[in-house]
């Protein structure tokens, strides 16, 4: 199974930028579709985008569109997650997650089987 660990979170005024890193370890992460999910205070963990083995293809969820932009580079085996004009309502914590699954499953958490311990982003008003 792979590992997964997660890197680049932080406190950031509303409208600037943060780019996340998940870096992998235990397996190449080619063998997998990627997704990062948000969590923030008091709810459920949102999905946020999600990225094809080989890059092709991403979702992303409504509310990002635009803003953030998921990337992948199998050689350093690290996914990212660039987040430009952010908002206080994208506070949580993000994870990354892997799955072997069809990346059209990859927008629900139970399809993962493999996640990160996730980093906190925090957005000021």
């Amino acid at each position: 199974q792979v590992q997964l660990v997660e890197s680049g979170g932080g406190l950031v005024q509303a409208g600037g930028s943060l780019r996340l890193s998940c870096a992998a370890s235990g397996r190449t992460i080619s063998d997998y579709n990627m997704g990062w999910f948000r969590q923030a205070p008091g709810k459920g963990r949102e999905f946020v985008a999600s990225i094809s083995w080989g890059g092709s293809t991403t979702y992303y969820t409504d509310s990002v569109k635009g803003r953030f932009t998921i990337s992948r580079d199998n050689a350093k085996n690290t996914v990212y997650l660039q987040m430009n004009n952010l908002k206080p309502e994208d506070t949580a914590v993000y994870a990354c997650a892997a799955t072997t699954r069809p990346l059209l499953s990859s927008r629900y958490e139970a399809n993962f089987g493999s996640w990160g311990q996730g980093t906190q982003v925090t957005v000021s008003s």
